[in-house]
């Protein structure tokens, strides 16, 4: 079977290793499909962390395909059924480190955008894609990197499609509008260590502590709203004691994260928790981490397009969602208004043999292209 032009690329991409935060040419080779079609390609490295901002037109409104060229690490190669690096097709699906997060994704975006162009030559407004080489990592050095490039130089971004895996069954049947936010802290619960005999010599914090931490789990942070659910708080690692049975532990250790709604601010959920441990007369310790603000693109243009393109393509009625992890989003709502991530079925990936079911990657492509042509044709 000779490939799609889609499935080909995609294969192209997944032979490319590109373990976080290597690139591993990825995007060069993205700019050598993009600079014949007009685009102008700019590539902004950042601590060994490869990004590409490259542009096709200066009029508004812009729209922007974004995503990752990296990927996770692969685990136990023994365990894989095939060289996670070599793209294999088996039982009606293509297998490979990435493929379905997110080279897939990134291949349909490039041959969405020349069928798009081949169309509409005289397209109103322009295209733009945002690629990077740290989403799978710190993300330090990323599309935060590239945000803040455009937001000094004034460029402004209208709609953004990200190409995350969203589909939870069947491609198209869910979308995300949004992604929660994640503050996480490192608690020390502070008290003095002593013979487990004498106990009125000592200050056992883990007794001292559990009244503050079931009031923190019981805790009803917020009710959500219409497209959340209500913020979550759940501890992760606790640890106290010294490996003996006899000693009483001077210190008990908690390390914690909330999913927070735009229906909380971290400043609000900090404090609380502070009032809580304050409230129990705990001597403590406790460092914050904030990793990403959560974001939300009510139902408008963006929103329509996209189901609109699913409907026509699928049959299926999209769900909007804001359900799962963290995602770069977060960096980019922050420059633009409307954010929405679709991408193919996410159940495999991070795991052994990710793989893509090979009847899904060509209506993602014309997906993509359909919601290019909703907006800009």
């Amino acid at each position: 079977m000779t490939p799609s032009r889609t499935l080909a690329l995609t294969e192209e991409l997944i032979a490319l290793s590109s373990i976080n935060p290597d690139d591993k040419g990825c995007q060069r080779r993205l700019i050598e499909l993009l600079g014949p079609l007009g685009f102008i390609c700019e590539t902004i490295s950042s601590n060994g962390v490869t990004n590409l901002w490259a542009r096709r037109g200066t009029q508004a409104p812009l729209f922007v395909f974004a995503g990752h060229t990296d990927v996770v690490p692969t685990g136990p190669l023994e365990q894989w059924t095939s060289n996670p690096f070599i793209p294999t097709r088996r039982d009606g699906k293509l297998h490979g480190r990435g493929v379905a997060d997110m080279k897939t994704s990134i291949a349909a975006m490039v041959v969405a955008i020349e069928e798009f162009i081949a169309a509409h030559p005289d397209h109103q407004g322009s295209i733009a894609l945002l690629i990077t080489s740290d989403e799978e990592g710190a993300a330090l050095d990323g599309t935060v990197i590239v945000c803040a490039q455009l937001e000094a130089r004034g460029e402004q971004i209208d709609f953004c499609l990200i190409g995350e895996p969203t589909s939870a069954h069947i491609l198209g049947d869910m979308v995300k509008n949004g992604r929660r936010g994640s503050l996480s802290g490192h608690l020390i619960i502070k008290g003095v260590q002593g013979h487990i005999a004498y106990p009125q010599l000592a200050r056992n914090p883990i007794h001292q502590g559990a009244p503050a931490l079931a009031e923190l789990a019981a805790e009803r942070w917020d009710e959500g709203n219409d497209y959340y659910l209500p913020t979550s708080w759940q501890m992760s690692n606790i640890h106290a004691g010294t490996g003996a049975n006899n000693v009483i532990p001077g210190e008990l250790t908690i390390d914690f994260n909330f999913r927070f709604s735009t229906a909380s601010t971290a400043d609000g959920l900090e404090a609380r928790v502070h009032a809580i441990l304050d409230k129990h007369a705990l001597d403590y310790a406790l460092k914050w981490t904030l990793s990403g603000l959560p974001f939300l693109t009510p139902r408008g243009a963006l929103s329509d397009a996209i189901a609109s393109a699913i409907l026509i393509e699928t049959g299926v009625r999209t769900e909007l969602s804001t359900t799962g992890g963290t995602s770069d989003g977060r960096f980019i709502a922050r420059i633009c208004p409307q954010v929405i991530e679709f991408g193919p079925p996410n159940a495999s990936i991070h795991k052994i043999d990710e793989h893509i079911e090979l009847r899904f990657i060509d209506p993602l492509k014309n997906i993509y292209r359909r919601t290019l042509e909703n907006l800009l044709g």
